[in-house]
C-alpha cells in the first residue's frame, strides 16, 4: 500500500516539475520563487538597466528616484512608470519632455499611427500598426493607471517584455498577430499601442 501511495506522489511530483519548465519557468524564473526578494532588491536587467522589486503592494511608491546628477525626475520607486523613464535616459539619453503622468497617459489615441508623440518625444504606433514592433519600443497598456513595459525580443509570433512593479513577474510574453500587413499584439490583454525612438 505505501509503495503505491509512494509511486503515485513520486509520479504527480515529477509531473508538476515538468509542467512548470514547460509552461511556467519563463514566466516565474526559479531564483524569483527561490529568493526572498526585499523591496528595492534587483529582480532582473535588461542592457545594464535594473528591475527593481516593488513588492506585492502595486500602488505604493518608495519616494522619488531621480538622475545620479539629480536633474532627471524618474519616477516614484519602483513603480513601471520610473522603469521605463530609467531605461530611455540611462540607456539612449532620451528625456521625456513631459515625465508626468500615469502609464496610460503616455499613449494619447489623438495621434496618428506613426506621429510624434510630443510630450514623450518618440514616435507613436497604435496597436494594429502597418510598423512592426521593435526591440527598445515601449508598450502602453490602459486602466485605471495603465502600465508600460520594454520589449526585449521579437519573433514571427510573440513579443517578450520586460518591465517593473509586476510581482515575481519581471518578464512577460505576448502573442503577435500579423494579418494583411498589420502587427496586433496581445489576445485577452493588448496595449494601446507602442512608443519608439525617432
Amino acid at each position: 500500500m505505501y509503495k503505491k501511495i509512494l509511486k503515485f506522489l513520486s509520479i504527480a511530483i515529477l509531473l508538476l516539475i515538468a509542467i512548470y519548465f514547460i509552461f511556467l519557468q519563463k514566466r516565474y524564473p526559479l531564483n524569483a520563487i527561490t529568493h526572498s526578494f526585499a523591496i528595492g532588491d534587483s529582480v532582473d536587467s535588461f542592457n545594464g538597466v535594473v528591475v527593481y522589486n516593488n513588492g506585492m503592494n502595486y500602488p505604493k511608491s518608495y519616494g522619488k528616484h531621480y538622475s545620479k546628477d539629480s536633474v532627471y525626475y524618474y519616477g516614484k520607486k519602483w513603480q513601471c512608470v520610473e522603469f521605463i523613464k530609467r531605461y530611455y535616459f540611462d540607456y539612449y539619453q532620451h528625456q521625456m519632455p513631459n515625465g508626468y503622468g500615469n502609464a496610460k497617459d503616455f499613449f494619447d489615441d489623438k495621434i496618428k499611427d506613426g506621429e510624434l508623440n510630443k510630450e514623450r518625444g518618440l514616435i507613436q504606433y497604435t496597436n494594429g500598426s502597418s510598423f512592426t514592433p521593435m526591440v527598445g519600443d515601449i508598450l502602453i497598456f490602459g486602466g485605471k493607471y495603465g502600465h508600460v513595459a520594454i520589449v526585449v525580443n521579437v519573433t514571427a509570433d510573440e513579443v517578450e517584455v520586460i518591465q517593473q512593479n509586476i510581482y515575481m513577474s519581471p518578464r512577460e510574453t505576448f502573442k503577435l498577430i500579423v494579418n494583411n500587413g498589420t502587427y496586433t499584439i496581445g489576445e485577452n490583454r493588448k496595449p494601446e499601442g507602442w512608443l519608439r525612438m525617432k
